[in-house]
């Protein structure tokens, strides 16, 4: 870890002490391709005009991404094949998962199911992607057309039940379905739940961000500093790097990889100084960050209720399959606390009887 407590940049009656910063990410959503056969309303990319879609848009070189995983590999981290593409739209999508899984990287990948195919659902299962989430946002054609712009929700449920089927029972992938919650599909949620939670490993409920914020979210009186400065390494197909994915369009650049590597890169100047006005309580000093208030999703309370471990952030609602749980471990957890064991589960259920 750099030492910048001498930048000039650094107000030492403030007196920091900075966090510890891991030598290398241990979490990355990279955009192998920004590619996308939707345009959901919601999504800060593809939801704008065609102009803006424009000047994001493109395919990661092969040989960059090569040398990316070569550098990261020694970390072991996990990676988010996409984070504004459709990661079924990455070419030689095989190829690239192979480039990971044989570096020993955990692969995760949030889709739109609406192409996956028995032969890459066999694929996913052989090569051991840890784990696949569908956006699935409702449980009727109309909702799924208001909030996605499609009404294909049996295509999407085929290929969510496609890939149980394939996987069965073996532990891989942890298989799951999201909603973000908003107005277009709020009325639905309960409905959702109730159709997926035990089928799927996990239900996942999170909330829309609009306007630089949350503004569904109960936020914490105490501001801290975001933990995904931290933990997450947002790298767009050009190698750029933001400070946070949900910066679309580049505004946070605090380096490129493909120039200077990733170690630099997640330990230089620019992501310091980002820090440093986080840890600080200098909001103002990093716009995209001023009103946000994704910092408080890592605080958690936990339940157990009819065969399911739910787990309840101020962001995100998570609704496991108990008997499933097996597979909701190492760099899946993504920050979170492990779930209990089933013994712990048992004592927990048979003191509340």
């Amino acid at each position: 870890m750099k030492d910048y407590s001498n930048a000039t940049w650094v107000d030492p009656s403030l007196g920091w002490k900075p966090r510890a910063v891991s030598e290398l990410p241990e979490r990355m959503l990279v955009d192998f391709a920004t590619k996308c056969n939707l345009r959901c309303p919601m999504c800060p990319v593809w939801g704008s005009d065609d102009n803006a879609i424009e000047s994001v848009k493109g395919v990661m070189p092969v040989d960059a991404a090569r040398r990316m995983l070569d550098e990261i590999m020694a970390a072991t981290p996990l990676v988010q094949p996409s984070m504004y593409g459709e990661p079924l739209l990455i070419p030689d999508l095989k190829g690239r998962i192979v480039d990971m899984k044989s570096r020993g990287i955990t692969v995760a990948m949030n889709t739109n199911g609406l192409t996956l195919t028995d032969e890459l659902a066999n694929f996913f299962v052989d090569v051991g992607v840890d784990s696949v989430f569908f956006s699935l946002e409702g449980v009727t054609r109309e909702t799924l057309n208001t909030i996605r712009g499609i009404n294909k929700i049996e295509k999407i449920e085929s290929a969510i039940f496609r890939l149980m089927r394939v996987r069965g029972d073996k532990e891989l992938p942890r298989i799951g379905v999201t909603m973000v919650k908003q107005d277009g599909n709020a009325h639905e949620e309960e409905a959702f739940v109730a159709r997926w939670a035990g089928i799927v490993d996990c239900v996942r409920i999170g909330l829309i961000f609009e306007n630089g914020t949350y503004p569904g979210m109960v936020t914490p009186e105490k501001r801290l500093p975001c933990p995904a400065l931290y933990q997450t390494m947002p790298v767009h197909n050009d190698g750029t790097v933001t400070i946070c994915c949900l910066d679309g369009f580049k505004a946070t650049n605090v380096g490129n990889i493909f120039k200077d590597g990733v170690n630099a890169v997640w330990q230089g100047e620019a992501f310091a100084k980002v820090r440093y006005y986080h840890e600080t309580g200098q909001w103002d000093e990093v716009p995209f960050c001023k009103s946000c208030n994704g910092w408080a999703q890592h605080e958690f309370e936990d339940e157990i209720r009819d065969g399911l471990f739910i787990r309840r952030s101020p962001q995100f609602v998570y609704y496991n399959r108990i008997d499933r749980l097996n597979n909701w471990t190492g760099k899946l957890l993504g920050g979170h606390p492990e779930p209990p064991t089933t013994e712990q589960i048992r004592t927990t259920v048979a003191a509340a009887e």
